[in-house]
């Protein structure tokens, strides 16, 4: 999956991205969830930095697209033609653009806790059996102790 054509001169690609996975993951959250959600991105791109590569990607563009770990990105999820066809005027999308400037600008603070991981309150992925939330936000928790 490669980012969406249509990207405003303002705005670079990983921007972009982040801020329609925010608004694919999280458009019904707070704005601390919205943040959260933009952490875990960031801090698995943090990670695969200081260890020279890692399986998510190393880039914005390739955690967010890889296959299976932003369902919003998925070819079969209905939240994909919603995040390739938002308007930069809607409201919603305004607040996951101006949180996605944050993040990889680098100022956002991270309400995780160094979290790589989350998932929805009511789902129980494998990867989530025997391991403590770091942090909730709204309708989803956060991981920091998964590889």
């Amino acid at each position: 999956m490669s980012a969406p054509a249509a990207i405003p001169k303002a705005v670079g690609p990983d921007v972009m991205t982040l801020a329609r996975t925010l608004y694919g993951e999280a458009r019904g959250e707070t704005v601390r969830g919205k943040e959260a959600v933009a952490s875990v991105v960031i801090n698995r791109v943090r990670r695969a930095r200081e260890r020279g590569g890692y399986w998510w990607g190393g880039t914005v563009g390739e955690v967010c697209f890889k296959p299976w770990q932003f369902s919003c990105w998925n070819e079969n999820d209905p939240n994909l033609k919603k995040i390739l066809s938002v308007k930069p005027s809607d409201r919603v999308f305004k607040t996951c653009l101006r949180i996605a400037r944050r993040a990889v600008g680098g100022v956002l603070a991270d309400p995780t806790g160094g979290a790589t991981h989350y998932h929805a309150k009511g789902v129980f992925p494998p990867w989530a059996r025997g391991r403590v939330a770091c942090f909730e936000a709204g309708h989803h928790q956060f991981y920091n102790t998964v590889e």
